[in-house]
This record gives structure tokens, C-alpha cells and sequence, in this order.
């Protein structure tokens, strides 16, 4: 049986036989930097993504293609189980090409992986924590606000419990188990700051594999979300005001960082990062400057700075680690709509560019 469904009527035929058939979910990057899915039938149980086919879709309405010649090519690259039909079918994330193969200029995995593979000696982990908030459709403001006004001020909503602070508890919970039965590496979850605000958090993951599985909880938070009905916003400034804005803050590190002495690395990286702040920044997420503004625990978008245990700086050194002399860094730049390819890259070209 599957993991999640609200549908009775659907739930009934979950549990028939499908005589040797799988579905297989693709899911895909559009040009929005959104997901975009459909299912194939294949005829035995696939053990990893190259046992699927490639497949095509209209690339003039996803916004990667001309109407004239709008096929592009999607090539099979990580494959999870799926929750919601469960049994043996599949989820599977794929990536675009164009006809004549070469990535399409919408495909950031392909760099990405390019650079994970070249210092994948330095056994780099990445660990994300994905912000996000539920909006009502009916209303078009966030879950839980009340339909005239505004809720009390942020503050006692921040891993809050009970009514009147915690909005959506079902959803984030049917996602945190359905990522679970995925083979999605997420390591926990808490309500964030504005109410109807949650965190989840994916990792550690190693190189690519960051990417990979961040993408796919978004895409099984999306489709849990649509089964209650609510909308995911994961805009770095969901609500005007004096309300947090949403990040995507990435922890990250090599295994110098991780062993003793590893400090003096994860400064040394950090230094290196100062210097292309502004590039990194350019990959950092659309309309960052509306989070980035050195207030709600934020550095602001034009300055670079760092600290241990210091949440409005643009990197932080977690407490432990300033201590141990170990561990990892933590960048707080990136915004929630984040394409994870993009900054789990620069941040290893920065950190592995060649000392001036």
C-alpha cells in the first residue's frame, strides 16, 4: 500500500495486483526552476536509473523549447521508491538534454556533477535546510492566518506546539514519512518562525547526490501538499513585513574538515568564498535581496562576513565546532528557491579555486 493518500477511492485499487507492471514517476527541472512530472509503465522492477529508458517531453511548454522543434530529452539519474503508489513502483529524477545530447542550458546537474567528480577524493558532504511556507488557494494567504488582519506577532511559533501556532502539522508529517519510505536522507523537521513556516532539513548527502535528493523532496512535498488541497510557496520573502524570510541554508565539508585540525580548513575555505561573494550571490536564489537585508537573521546581501555561533552572519561556524576544532560551515546566503546544483557547485569551486 502506499504511503500517503487521502483518496479512498484510489486507495481501494492500490492494493490490486499489476500483473508485472511498474509505474515510474519522471520527474524533471523545468526553465521556472520548477518540477515537472509524468508516469511511464515499464515491465520489470528497475534496481537503479540506467535500467530506465530516456524519454522526451514538449519543451515549448516548460519553457526550454522553440514550438518547432520542441522535444527535450530527459535522461534517467536517480531513482527512489514511491510513496504514493507504493509496491515496487518508482520515482525517478531526471535530467535535460537537448536532441543532439549535449545538456540543456537549463540542466545545472550536468557542471555540477563535473565538479563533484573531479574532488570527489575530497569526500565533500553537503547537508540543506529547506524552508517553505503553506499558503491557502481560497485565501492566497499563508495556512492558518486568519482571513482578516494578521496573526500575533513572530516568536511563539518557532517550534511551537499546539492550536494557534502550529498550522499544517499533518502535512509536514505525511512529507517526513513519505521521504523516509522514498530513500530520501531527511534528518528532521521544525516549525520555522512565521506561522504556517516549516523547516525541513536533507543530508548529509555526498557531491552530487545533495542535488539529487533535495529536488525529490521538493517534488514529494509538492504532491503531498497537493493531496490536502494547500500550496507551497518556497519564495525567499513569502509575506511582507516583519515576518522571516525563507532560506535554504547549506552546511558543508570536506573530510580535512572533519578530522582534527580541520578548522584552520574550513576558515581557509571561507576566506576563499569571501573573495566571489557577489558570483555567489548570482546563484543564490531569485529576489534574495527581499531576505538578504541584515535583519531576520540575515547578513545583508552586498556585505560578506562570518562568525562562530552567528546567525546574521553570512556564514556561520556552529558553536561545536569553533569548540572541537571540527566539523563544518554553515552558509546562510542561500534563499529557499534555490536550484541546490547551482550552490552545492560554486561552493566547491570556491573552496577548491587555486591560492592567489
Amino acid at each position: 500500500m502506499s504511503v500517503i493518500s487521502n483518496n479512498s477511492v484510489l486507495s481501494k485499487y492500490l492494493s490490486l495486483e499489476q500483473h508485472g507492471k511498474v509505474q515510474v514517476e519522471y520527474v524533471w527541472i523545468d526553465g521556472f526552476n520548477n518540477l515537472r512530472t509524468k508516469t511511464r509503465t515499464v515491465n520489470k522492477v528497475p534496481e537503479s536509473a540506467a535500467d530506465l529508458p530516456e524519454w522526451n517531453y514538449d519543451g515549448s511548454s516548460t519553457g526550454q523549447a522553440e514550438g518547432h522543434d520542441s522535444d527535450v530529452l530527459i535522461q534517467p539519474v536517480a531513482l527512489y521508491s514511491d510513496p504514493f503508489r507504493g509496491g515496487d513502483n518508482k520515482i525517478v529524477l531526471c535530467a535535460t538534454y537537448n536532441p543532439d545530447g549535449t545538456p540543456h542550458k537549463t540542466n545545472y546537474r550536468h557542471a555540477c556533477k563535473q565538479v563533484m567528480d573531479t574532488h570527489a577524493d575530497q569526500k565533500p558532504w553537503f547537508g540543506i535546510e529547506q524552508e517553505y511556507m503553506f499558503f491557502d488557494p481560497e485565501t492566497n494567504k499563508p495556512y492558518g492566518w486568519p482571513k482578516h488582519g494578521f496573526p500575533e506577532p513572530q516568536g511563539k511559533y518557532y517550534c511551537g506546539v499546539g492550536a494557534g501556532k502550529i498550522f499544517g502539522r499533518d502535512i509536514v508529517e505525511a512529507h517526513y514519512r513519505a521521504c523516509l519510505f522514498a530513500g530520501v536522507n531527511i534528518s528532521g523537521v521544525n516549525a520555522e518562525v512565521a506561522p504556517g513556516q516549516f523547516e525541513y532539513q536533507v543530508g548529509p548527502c555526498e557531491g552530487i547526490d545533495m542535488g539529487d535528493q533535495l529536488w525529490i523532496s521538493r517534488y514529494i512535498l509538492e504532491r503531498v501538499a497537493e493531496d490536502f488541497g494547500i500550496v507551497v510557496s518556497i519564495h525567499p520573502k513569502p509575506v511582507k513585513g516583519d515576518w522571516n524570510g525563507a532560506g535554504c541554508h547549506t552546511n558543508f565539508s570536506t573530510q580535512a574538515m572533519r578530522e582534527e585540525g580541520g578548522l584552520a580548513e574550513i576558515e581557509k575555505a571561507i576566506n576563499k568564498m569571501a573573495k566571489r561573494h557577489f558570483e555567489h550571490i548570482e546563484v543564490y536564489g531569485e529576489d534574495n535581496d527581499q531576505r538578504l537585508t541584515g535583519r531576520h537573521e540575515t547578513g545583508h546581501i552586498n556585505d560578506f562576513s562570518y562568525g562562530v555561533a552567528n546567525r546574521g552572519a553570512s556564514i556561520r561556524i556552529p558553536r561545536h565546532v569553533g569548540k572541537e576544532g571540527k566539523g563544518y560551515l554553515e552558509d546562510r546566503r542561500p534563499a529557499s528557491n534555490i536550484d541546490p546544483y547551482r550552490v552545492t557547485g560554486i561552493i566547491m569551486e570556491s573552496t577548491f579555486m587555486p591560492d592567489n
